[in-house]
């Protein structure tokens, strides 16, 4: 069975890595349809191996189909498994291709009993003469001793299907493969990897006994082996392979960690839901007893303030200590099992290996923010790949005992992608190891009140998020990403639908008390996309007095707020004066980003912007030109330019001191890049003459410039796309444009003035 490594090399270099991929599921779920799907509309070579057709159009052995399936691979082929495979030794062998230069896949076709019995006794002419009156019987026995896959088995990728659209969706990802393409790895639609039948065929065939409460399956269950945690209610039914057989079973050696809950009807899928270990009792050396009190107090304060969100208490280990004292301790206190319960797991991959959809999950950091040292910190950085080490940098670079901060997570991160993770909380405990810094000496009297101090931050930083998510449609984690990622193109951080004056001020309260808080907050402006509703953009409408009035939709009134009353917003700004306030953009679009903002009544825009404002601009331009040689002192690489957007997204008169590196993950679009680099924005030098001069600036057409071609800010190349862009501007050396190095439009350290040669 061992293949050539060279010849599978070389087939790879000319079709890519090939895959097999093994299919599972009952007779019936339509396996073999599955392959003449993909293999009919795919551009890679695909073979089918099957049993009951493998030794000349009749029934074979297992050990014909694995010589076939090496065959294959050896050819460059990609191969697909049609056997039910619902056993995990029946599927061992089969894993077993897989190596260096072959990745095996599954596919799991659990569609449900019902369906897969009438498709089998309905059909005629089987290839494995399955078919007629007997088909109900086998397929009832097969699904008893279901066994559903889990990557730790050496699959670099599952895919787990319920319905027919799931089916469809996976036909499409395998059928879209090109020659060179790959799928992403991980657990994808996993719906309840510890059932081992479908209740539904027992009562289908109606030979199922009366299911026990859900009560009695979380008495029955503490963290049991079989997860409980389900998109549905689960049940268990004596005899059938359900959840009570396992009810209490010790871990083996080896074997993955368990998983489940001590809830009882517990739905994730349409809940918002905070994953946390527990903070500082593993490498900070908290007393147990102590922690578990001080968790259940404060999941008992907060627990019902969250609405229909959840909160859950991980560790790796069926026999950990601390779930075993909350679990026992949150009973006494009647604490709602379906809002809060215990879950044994990797908070890593608690979606793709447990089934549990938590769009939140909390870090027990250090104070230094930053990956190493052992346990959770490094495990979720790891996870969480650059992505979420420069999401951290750009929130806080440090945090002190009791504090949290919350980091949304960027969509290229692993955990998002994978898990459908869409903000980690970092939040620092108490330490009383000797060993670490700032060991408290066994006291006890401080160390509780942090740790208190640690768990409000940390929970109310996921109130935070829950309630700038309130007004999401409930859905499966899947909208929640799409949702997400919406929120992430959009200026503002949030889609234009779901954004409340109160929803502003609940994102600035969810970056709580880091030590530099202050220095990682600002509130975004750029330009919307055309394609989005109108609400927030400014309405202009040309009156009888030359001036110009506006509508603005309630997210767009941040900048408003915290200009008009910022002793209320200190945690969010960089600068307080009587004529502005100064914050760093949420999202920037460069290394350096921070918005001055006007603090006076009727100043929306530079549309409102007349002569007897003239003194405020030359405020403005001389506070950006102060942090811009704040910035070149620390960086004197950096080039700036201070500019107004024409018709800017947020109310409120402010300018935009902005590096011209453009290097963040936050510019995205078209629309970002040219609003920062063609006449839409205004140069401050620019607007000040013009107002001088014409008593108004001169505005420019947002449709017109916005959807320009891409041209680099520099060289004026131009581009076909935002990827493309970004990697010429980071090589690019040419000089600026004459029209930039004019009037001191550009900022830069005088050490570097030669930029203007």
């Amino acid at each position: 069975m061992d293949m050539d490594i060279d010849e599978t090399a070389k087939g790879e270099e000319k079709h890519g890595k090939p895959i097999v991929v093994i299919l599972m599921g009952a007779p019936g779920s339509g396996k073999s349809t599955f392959c003449e799907h993909v293999m009919r509309s795919s551009t890679r070579p695909w073979v089918r191996v099957c049993q009951d057709t493998i030794k000349s159009g009749k029934a074979g052995t297992k050990a014909q189909c694995i010589e076939s399936a090496v065959n294959a691979l050896k050819d460059g082929k990609c191969v697909f498994i049609d056997r039910c495979n619902l056993e995990k030794e029946q599927r061992n062998e089969f894993v077993k291709l897989g190596g260096p230069q072959v990745d095996v896949h599954a596919v799991v076709l659990d569609l449900p009993a019902k369906l897969c019995i009438s498709r089998s006794v309905k059909r005629t002419g089987h290839e494995g003469n399955l078919q007629g009156g007997r088909a109900a019987a086998v397929v009832n026995r097969m699904l008893q001793k279901k066994e559903l896959p889990k990557l730790s088995e050496g699959f670099a990728r599952i895919t787990s299907c319920q319905n027919e659209s799931d089916v469809q969706s996976a036909i499409d990802a395998y059928s879209g493969l090109g020659p060179l393409d790959t799928l992403p790895n991980g657990y994808f639609g996993q719906k309840n990897p510890g059932a081992k039948i479908q209740l539904g065929i027992m009562k289908f065939l109606k030979k199922t006994d009366a299911p026990a409460s859900s009560e009695s399956i979380s008495k029955c269950i503490p963290d049991s082996n079989a997860s409980q945690i389900t998109e549905e209610k689960d049940t268990c039914s004596k005899g059938t392979g359900s959840l009570s057989e396992n009810a209490g079973r010790e871990l083996k050696e080896g074997e993955e960690p368990v998983v489940g809950s001590a809830g009882g009807d517990v739905s994730l899928k349409d809940a918002p839901t905070l994953a946390f270990p527990s903070i500082s009792t593993a490498d900070f050396q908290f007393d147990l007893e102590k922690a578990s009190d001080i968790i259940v107090e404060k999941v008992a304060k907060f627990v019902n303030k969250l609405g229909n969100a959840r909160l859950v208490l991980v560790d790796l280990s069926h026999k950990s200590k601390i779930l075993s004292l909350v679990r026992t301790k949150a009973s006494e206190k009647n604490i709602d099992s379906n809002k809060f319960f215990t879950f044994v797991g990797d908070i890593t991959r608690l979606h793709s290996e447990g089934g549990l959809h938590c769009n939140v999950i909390a870090n027990a950091a250090n104070w230094r923010l930053k990956p190493g040292g052992g346990g959770v910190n490094a495990a979720i950085f790891s996870a969480g790949g650059q992505a979420l080490e420069v999401a951290t940098k750009e929130q806080a670079k440090s945090l002190l005992p009791g504090n949290a901060v919350v980091v949304p997570l960027p969509s290229i991160s692993p955990l998002f992608c994978r898990e459908g993770v869409t903000h980690v909380i970092h939040v620092v405990g108490p330490n009383m190891n000797p060993q670490r810094p700032n060991c408290l000496n066994n006291d006890y009297i401080k160390g509780c009140r942090v740790l208190q101090e640690a768990y409000t931050s940390l929970f109310e930083g996921f109130s935070s998020i829950v309630r700038s998510q309130a007004k999401l449609p409930k859905g499966s984690i899947e909208n929640l990403q799409s949702k997400m990622t919406e929120s992430q193109d959009h200026p503002d951080g949030v889609p234009k639908d779901h954004i409340t004056n109160s929803d502003q001020k609940n994102k600035r309260e969810g970056l709580h008390k880091s030590e530099r808080s202050k220095r990682s907050k600002g509130y975004r402006d750029e330009t919307e996309d055309a394609s989005d509703s109108n609400a927030g953009k400014v309405n202009l409408s040309n009156k009888s007095d030359g001036s110009r009035t506006k509508s603005w939709g309630s997210w767009a009134q941040a900048l408003y707020n915290i200009a008009m009353q910022p002793e209320k917003h200190r945690d969010a700004v960089l600068e307080i004066s009587d004529d502005v306030v100064v914050l760093n953009d949420l999202y920037p679009k460069a290394q350096r980003h921070v918005l001055v903002v006007a603090r006076y009544e009727g100043l929306d825009c530079l549309a409102d912007v007349r002569k007897e404002q003239l003194q405020l601009l030359r405020t403005m331009h001389a506070v950006g030109l102060k942090w811009a040689e704040k910035f070149l002192h620390d960086d004197s690489s950096l080039v700036f330019r201070l500019g107004y957007h024409s018709e800017p997204s947020m109310r409120q008169l402010h300018l935009h001191v902005i590096s011209q590196d453009f290097d963040s993950t936050h510019l995205k679009n078209k629309k970002h890049w040219n609003s920062f680099n063609t006449a839409f924005f205004r140069d401050s030098v620019d607007v000040m003459e013009e107002v001088s001069s014409d008593e108004k600036a001169i505005l420019k057409d947002e449709d017109s410039m916005l959807s320009m071609e891409l041209r680099c800010h520099r060289c004026r190349s131009a581009h076909p796309n935002i990827p493309r862009l970004k990697s010429h501007i980071t090589n690019c050396r040419a000089s600026f444009p004459s029209t930039l190095l004019q009037k001191g439009r550009l900022v830069l350290a005088p050490c570097n003035v030669s930029i203007d040669a």
